[in-house]
């Protein structure tokens, strides 16, 4: 078989070499141009204009039975009449005129796609792909969480809608630690690494923090994502495998200011008495959801005196929250409901004896109230003993994704340097004192 194959190379380029000197020289070969074909089909985007009906864009397209098919395989998946304007229709041609296929988009995430089968419509619903990135941010703390992550040139590349995103992941990671409406101060940072989901038009769809630290007045929080059965219900950790849960959740409003807090006797504002204060005011408009601070059940749901629309969840080990003031109730809860923690049972009103919409929030602690901003709080639970070989296998690499961004102060500290040093190298010797040597350290 090599000998068949070395003669045959042979007789090849004898053959080439006898073209070559019969020409005198190698053939010209002439490129012609490429040759396109036609694509598969054409795609037309309609948007839904202010009052227009799906029904009368199908009408420009379709015969009266052919639109009427195309409806009711529509709303085996939805309703047409729940179309807003600038819904985006895709009308998608076989051709010119052969109109083989229909999207049209529910929201970012779903479509209804509608087929021609053997001359009948069929529909399905499709999920718009995405793919997974990992993104770092950190920032020094100058006068809000909010206003540093969502002024962070670095994530500038990010759609705007998105940001928030980014600002309620670290308040909810360590909302058990840190009270972000009162706790931060000036010169805290944070360090994140932050997995998501991306669609194609590079919009986030979902995410999470796979390690994050903030530093809050000189104490770091850490907190690394772990999920020991990888059915998505994991949940964060510190470094030494304890929960960064809490059986409660700091406060019930997300980034709501305290108005008014516990206090043993203060001046009320209608009744201009003084008397025990025996919860915390949060100030937030009309509407803000409320969430419970625990698992619990509703012992107590509707007017209660001063604190108007309230309700009252027992919580094990003898803890009871209370929430007054509320516009309305979650619906779906009564006396007996089962909530969980962070669960939306209510939306902040005026009622009863308040003079602005306001949440009057208490906790009980074996009959007797309690301050919720100094209470202990018991801690979850930490990383099962069966489970510990596979965290430290996934802490210490997701740990060192943090490494990437060094802490505020250690960068402006090598800046420092690099310009120090330069103007220093022009002066001295490499080495010598004043070189920037001595900068190499931290002080």
């Amino acid at each position: 078989m090599t000998s068949s194959a070395g003669r045959t190379r042979f007789v090849a380029a004898l053959a080439l070499s006898v073209v070559v000197a019969a020409c005198g020289e190698p053939p010209e070969v002439e490129v012609e141009e490429p040759v396109l074909a036609a694509p598969a089909e054409r795609a037309v985007v309609h948007e839904l204009a202010w009052g227009e009906t799906f029904g009368q864009v199908l009408a420009e397209r379709l015969s009266w039975d052919d639109q009427q098919d195309l409806l009711t395989a529509f709303r085996r998946q939805g309703n047409p009449r729940s179309m807003r304007e600038g819904a985006e229709i895709v009308f998608r041609y076989a051709g010119s005129n052969d109109l083989r296929g229909v999207d049209v988009a529910l929201d970012r995430d779903e479509s209804i796609r509608l087929t021609r089968v053997l001359g009948r419509w069929e529909s399905s619903i499709v999920q718009t792909p995405v793919y997974t990135d990992t993104i770092y941010f950190a920032g020094e703390i100058e006068s809000s969480l909010w206003s540093s992550v969502i002024d962070d040139p670095g994530l500038d590349h990010l759609e705007p809608r998105d940001l928030p995103k980014l600002v309620d992941a670290l308040d909810k990671v360590f909302q058990w630690q840190i009270d972000f409406s009162r706790q931060v101060q000036l010169g805290d940072y944070y360090r994140v690494a932050y997995e998501r989901e991306v669609r194609p038009d590079g919009s986030m769809r979902d995410g999470r923090i796979l390690a994050a630290e903030f530093v809050n007045v000189g104490t770091p929080f850490h907190a690394i994502w772990f999920d020991p059965n990888d059915d998505g219900e994991g949940s964060w950790f510190d470094l030494e495998g304890e929960s960064v849960r809490r059986a409660f959740i700091l406060k019930p409003i997300d980034f709501a200011r305290i108005s008014s807090r516990f206090s043993a006797g203060r001046r009320h504002p209608i009744l201009n008495t003084i008397r025990a204060h025996r919860g915390v005011d949060y100030a937030a408009s009309s509407g803000t959801p409320i969430k419970a601070t625990a698992d619990g059940v509703i012992t107590r749901r509707g007017p209660n005196g001063g604190l108007g629309n309230a309700i009252e969840i027992r919580h094990a080990n003898g803890f009871v929250t209370r929430y007054g003031h509320m516009s309305r109730f979650a619906s779906g809860l009564s006396v007996g409901s089962r909530v969980r923690q962070e669960q939306v049972i209510g939306y902040v009103g005026m009622t009863g004896l308040a003079t602005g919409p306001h949440l009057h929030y208490e906790m009980i602690r074996n009959g007797r109230h309690v301050d919720p901003l100094a209470v202990d709080l018991p801690s979850g639970d930490p990383v099962p003993a069966e489970s510990m070989d596979a965290w430290l296998s996934e802490m210490q690499p997701r740990r060192a994704l943090l490494d990437v961004l060094p802490p505020p102060g250690l960068a402006r500290y090598a800046d420092a340097a690099d310009v120090t040093g330069d103007e220093a190298s022009s002066q001295t010797p490499s080495g010598e004192p004043g070189s920037g040597s001595e900068l190499d350290r931290p002080r």
